[in-house]
């Protein structure tokens, strides 16, 4: 994607921006849009069988991963690729598959990508293929985080042919999802510098560390995990609470009481409460990190947003505390926003309202290819 001038209109459909990805990957270090972490594009091919890609800590795959998952204290990953395996197999097994495969059948199958953009789950689904067969040979032509094009052979995975199959769609479900979060996050990451973009917790039930592994993927940076990690005060906190200024209170308390070391940020939606929090820690000594500036990009009628509030408000707080912009996120809008100085930008579009990447696994490719180009996605 071509930014020459920092105003450049953004408004070009999603579609469009996918189809742009392979330039953007050789501008990350633009003097627009420079990259703090350049995911680097790999010609090179990564071989390993399932088994030799999973070490046993946790079950987290490090043969070839690019980008490590997030922490989280409780999220057994390796449970949740079960539980998919399990509800696609039922109480009988893959019924289509013992009807039409022999047991003993060696085949290679390889993955396909039917649309331009940033390949995401492949150390995940070297996982999948490990819980379903250790003995599953699979080799990568790219890796997490680098860009695919409509018609690439990207991956082959050999063995068993019927345990390729089993594993085909649970495999696809996760690449799929986890790449068209990571292809909208690289756009999103690009048009936002300075800013850095953030995810939410508005993430699919069960898959809070998928999802959030897809953001990393794509060049963003993870918010919080969830509602253990840092204290978030919201609308809701501060209504119950009595004020704004009586939460960052209670949380202060809290904190000291529990000892307990971690961010604190304070959702403000009006200059005044921006005011009302900043005169507070003027003279007292608090946790806080970070102020959320929510809604305070305001659309117009025309398509376009005014973000005179919103830098008014960073103006206010002068660096004294990281800025989180809020509301109204989108991809034609983040590059307006990112220039407002504030230091993050958080989009629950990231992971709420995924468009999947489309990716395929097949035996036979020439077939596959054939019929992809016929539709025109191949």
């Amino acid at each position: 994607i071509a930014h020459q001038d920092k105003e450049t209109d953004l408004s070009q459909s999603y579609n469009d921006l996918c189809l742009s990805v392979a330039v953007a990957s050789f501008l990350r270090n633009s003097k627009v849009y420079p990259r703090q972490n350049p995911i680097p594009v790999t010609l090179s091919s990564v071989k390993m069988s399932a088994s030799a890609a999973t070490q046993r800590a946790g079950g987290v795959s490090h043969g070839s991963m690019a980008i490590k998952p997030p922490s989280h204290p409780t999220y057994d990953l390796k449970a949740v690729i079960k539980l998919a395996l399990a509800e696609d197999a039922g109480d009988t097994g893959d019924v289509t598959c013992m009807a039409t495969i022999p047991l003993d059948m060696e085949v290679e199958a390889y993955f396909l990508a039917k649309e331009d953009g940033i390949v995401a789950g492949i150390a995940l689904a070297e996982m999948i293929f490990e819980q379903v067969d250790p003995s599953l040979k699979v080799e990568w032509m790219r890796k997490d985080g680098d860009y695919v094009h409509k018609g690439l052979k990207f991956g082959k995975v050999s063995g068993n042919a019927h345990k390729i199959v089993v594993a085909e769609r649970v495999v696809l479900n996760f690449m799929q999802r986890m790449s068209g979060i990571a292809t909208l996050t690289k756009l999103m990451a690009d048009a936002a510098y300075p800013a850095r973009i953030l995810e939410t917790r508005k993430t699919a039930p069960g898959l809070r560390l998928v999802d959030k592994w897809a953001v990393l993927i794509g060049g963003g940076r993870n918010h919080r995990m969830g509602l253990f990690d840092m204290v978030m005060i919201k609308d809701n906190h501060i209504s119950a609470a009595g004020g704004i200024v009586n939460a960052i209170k209670s949380v202060d308390e809290y904190l000291k009481q529990k000892n307990l070391e971690m961010d604190v940020e304070v959702e403000t939606r009006t200059l005044e409460e921006v005011k009302e929090v900043l005169e507070f820690v003027s003279g007292s000594k608090t946790r806080l990190t970070r102020i959320m500036l929510d809604n305070m990009v305001v659309p117009l009628e025309n398509g376009d947003v005014d973000v005179t509030m919103l830098k008014d408000a960073v103006e206010l707080i002068n660096g004294r505390f990281e800025t989180e912009a809020s509301g109204n996120v989108t991809i034609e809008t983040v590059h307006k926003i990112g220039q407002s100085g504030v230091t993050f930008i958080s989009s629950g579009a990231l992971t709420h309202s995924v468009k999947a990447l489309d990716i395929s696994l097949k035996i036979d490719t020439e077939l596959a290819l054939e019929v992809g180009r016929r539709t025109k996605r191949a």
